[in-house]
């Protein structure tokens, strides 16, 4: 599972215009929705043959804890690992934004917690190691993305995701500099 805008524009990219596309208006969360936080929320079981194809969805659980039906099944997974820091400034950040002042975690022991491994994904390396090992064990179906490197070569990984999903480009598009485009567009949000 990777950062939506971009999969959600290759896999849509006959679907919408750029003037007029949906992530200029709409988040990407709400256009890839989360399994974990969404879609089986409360116990609820969602009728997923009522969505459109191709169906994207999110998540943050470990690859241990997805469902077997996924792990056995020919659904593509993209794994995006960011690094150790970023990811922990963004997780301290984002837990921080939703409690009073007052009950704000200091970052030293956030890092703590962190650092043991006490985390909402649990353990970092745990979480990483698992789709690394995945994406080794069945690279047709586990692509494994370093954030870092995607926002270096975005273009490279923009056809790298596009054949990994089946969608590659035609010469026709590479000819219109739809590669382009879609860089530019995902580019805002990466």
């Amino acid at each position: 599972m990777v950062e939506s805008s971009p999969t959600f524009t290759l896999t849509n990219r006959n679907l919408h215009d750029f003037d007029s596309h949906p992530l200029l208006k709409t988040n990407p969360h709400d256009l890839v929705p989360f399994l974990d936080f969404e879609l089986y929320a409360n116990g609820h079981i969602p009728d997923l043959t009522n969505l459109p194809s191709t169906r994207l969805f999110a998540s943050h659980l470990p690859y241990n804890l997805l469902p077997t039906s996924m792990i056995k099944s020919n659904c593509p997974i993209i794994y995006l690992c960011r690094n150790p820091k970023d990811t922990f400034v963004s997780l301290w950040k984002f837990n921080n934004k939703f409690l009073p002042e007052d009950e704000r975690i200091p970052i030293q022991e956030a890092f703590e917690l962190f650092y043991k491994g006490i985390s909402p994904g649990g353990p970092f390396w745990e979480h990483v190691l698992g789709y690394w090992k995945a994406s080794l064990e069945r690279p047709e179906r586990v692509l494994f993305i370093k954030y870092e490197e995607l926002k270096e070569d975005l273009t490279f990984h923009l056809r790298r995701l596009a054949e990994f999903l089946g969608c590659p480009f035609s010469v026709e598009e590479e000819r219109q500099g739809i590669i382009e485009k879609i860089q530019g567009f995902v580019a805002l949000r990466v």
